[in-house]
């Protein structure tokens, strides 16, 4: 185990391509400054459903990062993913360079991708049959296919996989990054996630499950992490995703660093389907397990980033969480959620709020919780309302939940010689 911690994690490149921007300076303007993306649902009618707000990704050009021409094959989840992976290669200065092939791989959290072409080819195979199907349906629809597109469009020949842990995927691919860097089997791992659930089926599901906003009339302020007046999320969509770099490899090159990934802890609580335990026991295990990775103690940790879905039982819960895993302490951190900004995009959010935290660690800055207003009596944390502050930050906690009792923490720090 202490050979491992010789081997140290940076990150080296930023992806995006998000409701609040599709680069690296204009999504995190909009995360600084509290700049909502949500706004009325354009991608199907819901005229005939309750819930009508959404933060969707705009001016979304497939072609700047990849070949236009590929677009036609893809799902908007696979381009998505394409798209943020590229940006990332390119920032770190990785693309089209020459590595040993067994020593870089790449690593994609997603956990409803393949549906747009799925529920395509349902409805084709019901009309006409199924030669009225694409031909790249089975491309699209299998689970793993963006990792392997991503792969080939970067040329990456280590290895491709995907997770699937609901929305705790897009911190468990940066744990996985560390792992394998710690472990000596690679030295540049790409790692993201990438999501487009904004599909009429998908979304009348969600409408059943009532974790959405009902604030239809006022789309900037529906989304309310912590606030007395909650009343759920906003679903979005997108992706993120990093280069995880070890040191020496970064440093030998020349690389500008963001951030260092310090430890990650995974958990899974085995109390519900949909629901966090009352107590928030496997968010609590979760954040434990990953400062013991990263060999820190409580009392070291700056801010986190909350999951913070503003739903009745999340926001009180990851409270109690946040107070038991780190004591006494947890009235000295700032928490926020940047989620009212991007949205809530399942499986990409731990990796857009990767971005986010390599962000504040690298610019010194805590960012806001917006629409903020008024504490829920049962949430008594310091969740940073009213705007970003300057702060000097050294170590970050990046907190995801999903769905079927799973639970990942992501720890950062800021780089140090």
């Amino acid at each position: 185990m202490s050979d491992q911690y010789h081997r140290r994690a940076v990150i080296t490149g930023l992806g995006v391509v998000a409701p609040n921007g599709n680069d690296v300076e204009t999504f995190w303007s909009g995360i600084r400054d509290g700049v909502s993306s949500a706004g009325l649902v354009t991608r199907f009618d819901t005229s005939r459903l309750p819930n009508k707000v959404a933060s969707e990704v705009k001016n979304f050009d497939f072609g700047l990062y990849a070949d236009a021409k590929k677009a036609r094959r893809f799902d908007l989840s696979i381009q998505y993913g394409i798209y943020a992976a590229a940006q990332a290669a390119e920032d770190a200065g990785i693309r089209g360079k020459s590595f040993d092939p067994d020593r870089i791989g790449v690593v994609e959290a997603s956990s409803v991708s393949g549906m747009e072409s799925t529920f395509k080819g349902q409805t084709a195979f019901e009309d006409k049959g199924y030669r009225s199907m694409s031909p790249f349906t089975l491309l699209n629809a299998y689970a793993g296919g963006g990792s392997g597109e991503i792969a080939l469009e970067l040329g990456i020949q280590g290895h491709a996989l995907t997770y699937s842990s609901s929305s705790a995927s897009g911190s468990d691919v940066m744990g996985y990054a560390l792992s394998m860097i710690r472990n000596d089997e690679v030295d540049i791992m790409v790692a993201g996630g990438s999501e487009a659930p904004l599909l009429a089926p998908l979304w009348g599901a969600f409408c059943l499950t009532k974790v959405m906003t009902m604030r239809n009339d006022n789309p900037a302020t529906a989304m309310r992490p912590f606030d007395k007046s909650r009343d759920g999320f906003v679903l979005g969509e997108g992706a993120a995703f990093v280069v995880v770099e070890e040191l020496t490899h970064a440093l030998s090159r020349g690389a500008k660093i963001y951030a260092e990934i310090l430890g990650h802890g995974r958990s899974c609580e085995a109390h519900h389907s949909v629901s966090p335990h009352p107590e928030g026991l496997g968010m609590v295990r979760a954040i434990e397990k990953a400062l013991r990775s990263a060999r820190l103690s409580t009392n070291q940790v700056d801010y986190i980033n909350a999951h913070g879905t503003a739903t009745d039982l999340n926001d009180p819960v990851e409270t109690r969480a946040i107070k038991k895993a780190l004591g006494s302490h947890a009235r000295r951190i700032a928490v926020s959620s940047t989620k009212p900004v991007t949205g809530h995009a399942l499986a990409a959010s731990g990796a857009m709020e990767t971005v986010v935290c390599a962000l504040a660690l690298a610019r010194q800055t805590i960012p806001l919780t917006l629409n903020f207003d008024q504490p829920a009596p049962d949430c008594d944390l310091d969740y940073v309302g009213g705007k970003s502050r300057p702060y000097p930050i050294k170590i970050a906690l990046n907190l995801n939940v999903g769905f079927g009792g799973k639970n990942s923490c992501l720890v950062m720090g800021s780089y140090q010689d």
